[in-house]
């Protein structure tokens, strides 16, 4: 216990070059504590240091709005198959898993669906971001390396000036472990329904540099027929150290292929066991690669300059089966691009510091949609979604984005204001005729083909995002914030120019969100808390109306309160808490099914959400964890008819480090074997259909550490 406390207080009295090098390191010294030292002392007011906020190492307790981290030894004893599950801790995230590695986001809102939905949330991996800002896939946390992750952060709502198009309601960033130390693992998880996960990090610390690699291999065949996965994840690190200095330069590479079970149908069908195991999607794939490089300088220019330039570049690839279409037609879509994120922060006096930086991305992108097989169905069907291309265009996207931070401590009060200015453009380029015929330019019938191509054309947006924070601190253990913030997204590529039937150019603005918040952080003896209310006002909200066209005249309003506590009962009993009430609601006028949805609550949008552990530290070496998910109910359909009633699953985990080194861990997943939907949904042309939760599953592992 005493040795965490002195490097963590060493750490916190390092430069912010200093801290950025070596808070990676701590985390790889921490996993080879007890479970009961890190258990002891979370609550009691170890600072969490992150650079996620901020670029540079900083204090997430000080900040105006709330930054939420999922830690290491947490990551580890979780051991999670899908993001979804680590998610779960953060108050306000509602992310729904569908089969295999494929989720569909939320954060602070409803769950986010359609082609441009993901451009909602920021999702980045070492402050890098998965995607280019207008081409974001709705599953793109795959790409990251969560499963040997040293943390998750998780900022809630649009409150930072470091990050701008698609943070509206927030950003995720996984971080990756800092492998240029001495240090190793190997390890294995071996589950139910042939799961199989072999993990290996090894770094080596020449003093002034290093270098490292994080890798895992994941094998499942599935609990639903016809489902599997494979997937191959590793992240390089290399360091360079100098005298005013520091160069670090990572990888990722991630590769997946999955054999996908698609809904099954039918009310409450996930409640028999042998629909929820059927697969009516057999033929449906996904296959997706991806590569990141990066490489950050961070100067110590002066003891008031700190200087950050992190040039980039990314490739992706992906191709699926889109069995949920009729005809079920194959997407495959790439994207290549480079850009840099650089900042200067300097400490004016001892109460101003200020931050400036530039962001910029070039990227190119591209999409093909095609059918091989004639579309069954209706004869409307059948002559309206035709054989052949459908879609073919390369769209390339400029992005520029200066920014400016103010922060001003005086005694008691913080006072922040960041504003960002960004503007993007597409040349859009279609690669096939105009308009909505088949690929040969012949009609269809019934008035035309399903699917429309604009001519190609350029499209430019232009977004201003100011932040106001304010912080009190009320006594040495309370704190009080507010703050007031614009977010804003650009409209994605698919959005504009992938249209449908009639529409033949997609006039849409950007989507904004005007965010409230006010919140309390507190510490006391064994005690830490964080409070947040929130109201959320979004305005040009793009999706497809009844006609098919894709249009942004909606607007919806998401108001909640939020908890997270960390609560030590006793010595060895602890209990940690994240939990939400929220509203998210239609604000705009729309008839369907001959109902107005203004004040509806948007389709798959719960009140209440709520993740409860208690743990155990039955000696210095063993730990328990049992954990409650709770998922209220909510409608699935927008005119609010039907409705999923919502679930509670209980999960134990439990840990024993056998010798310094060697560490085994064992987990049952929903532990009373209850029967859920990780996903309910209803639509007028299938009615109910669902993604089933598994059954009663089971996961032991084996890691050793050097």
């Amino acid at each position: 216990m005493i040795s965490l406390t002195k490097t963590l207080q060493q750490v916190s009295s390092l430069t912010p070059l200093s801290k950025s090098v070596r808070l990676a390191h701590i985390g790889v010294f921490t996993c080879l504590l007890p479970l009961s030292v890190i258990a002891q002392e979370s609550p009691d007011g170890i600072e969490r240091i992150t650079t996620t906020a901020t670029r540079v190492a900083t204090n997430t307790a000080n900040l105006p709005y709330v930054v939420s981290t999922i830690d290491e030894q947490t990551l580890g004893l979780l051991a999670s198959t899908h993001i979804e599950e680590a998610l779960s801790f953060i108050a306000g995230a509602g992310v729904q898993r569908g089969n295999g590695q494929e989720y569909l986001p939320a954060l602070r809102s409803q769950v986010m669906s359609g082609s441009g939905a993901c451009g909602g949330i920021l999702t980045a991996e070492d402050g890098i971001p998965l995607r280019a800002a207008g081409f974001c896939n709705i599953n793109e946390l795959f790409e990251a390396h969560s499963e040997m992750a040293q943390s998750i952060d998780v900022i809630k709502g649009p409150g930072s000036a470091f990050y701008g198009s698609n943070a509206v309601h927030g950003v995720i960033n996984v971080i990756t472990p800092d492998t240029t130390v001495d240090a190793g693992l190997i390890g294995i998880d071996y589950g139910s329904f042939g799961y199989n996960r072999y993990k290996f990090r090894q770094g080596a610390d020449f003093g002034n540099s290093g270098i490292g690699i994080n890798a895992s291999i994941t094998r499942d065949s599935g609990y639903r027929d016809e489902e599997s996965v494979d997937q191959e994840k590793v992240n390089l690190r290399h360091r360079y150290e100098a005298d005013n200095v520091t160069f670090t330069t990572g990888l990722t590479y991630t590769n997946l292929d999955q054999e996908t079970a698609g809904y099954i149908t039918g009310f409450e069908s996930y409640k028999d066991e042998d629909l929820a195991q059927a697969n009516e999607n057999p033929e449906a794939f996904r296959k997706a690669k991806s590569l990141r490089l990066w490489s950050n300088a961070l100067w110590n220019l002066t003891d008031q300059d700190v200087l950050s330039i992190t040039p980039y570049i990314r490739n992706q690839n992906m191709s699926f089966l889109m069995h949920f279409l009729p005809g079920t037609p194959m997407e495959e879509n790439d994207q290549d691009g480079f850009g840099v994120q650089s900042m200067w922060k300097h400490t004016a006096t001892e109460n101003l510091t200020v931050s400036i930086g530039l962001d910029a991305e070039q990227s190119e992108g591209s999409m093909r949609q095609y059918q091989d097989a004639e579309t069954e169905g209706s004869a409307f069907l059948t002559e309206t979604v035709p054989i052949g291309m459908h879609y073919d265009y390369d769209v390339d996207a400029t992005l520029y984005a200066p920014f400016v931070s103010l922060d001003w401590q005086q005694d008691k009060w913080l006072v922040s204001f960041g504003l960002r200015y960004e503007h993007m453009n597409y040349d859009y380029t279609n690669n096939m005729l105009s308009g909505r015929t088949r690929d040969d330019g012949t009609e269809c019938g019934f008035g035309g083909c399903r699917y429309s191509r604009p001519p190609s054309s350029e499209n430019s947006y232009s977004n201003t995002s100011p932040k106001l924070g304010i912080g009190y601190q009320f006594s040495e253990n309370t704190q009080f914030y507010a703050n007031l913030s614009k977010g804003y997204r650009a409209p994605q590529a698919t959005e504009l120019y992938r249209l449908q039937r009639e529409q033949e150019v997609a006039d849409l603005d950007s989507e904004t969100v005007t965010n409230a918040e006010v919140g309390v952080k507190g510490q006391f003896e064994g005690l830490s808390y964080v409070v947040s209310i929130y109201n959320m006002d979004k305005d040009n909200f793009i999706f497809r109306d009844s006609d098919y066209y894709n249009v942004n005249d909606g607007e919806s309003r998401h108001r909640g309160v939020e908890l997270e506590l960390q609560y030590q009962i006793a010595e060895n009993w602890d209990l940690k808490m994240a939990a939400s009430y929220a509203k998210h609601t239609y604000s705009y006028s729309q008839i369907l099914s001959d109902i107005d949805i203004n004040g509806n609550y948007i389709d798959t949008a719960p009140k209440t959400i709520a993740n409860t552990r208690l743990g155990w530290n039955i000696n210095s070496s063993t730990r328990t964890e049992l954990e409650w998910e709770h998922m209220g109910s909510y409608y699935t359909d927008p005119e609010n008819l039907h409705r999923y009633d919502g679930h509670d699953v209980l999960n134990l985990r439990a840990s024993m480090q056998v010798t310094e080194a060697l560490t085994v861990f064992a987990r049952i997943n929903n532990l009373t074997d209850s029967n859920y939907a990780e996903r309910a949904d209803y639509t007028s042309f299938g009615g109910d259909r669902y993604f089933p939760g598994r059954p009663r599953n089971m996961m032991v592992s084996v890691d050793y550490t050097w």
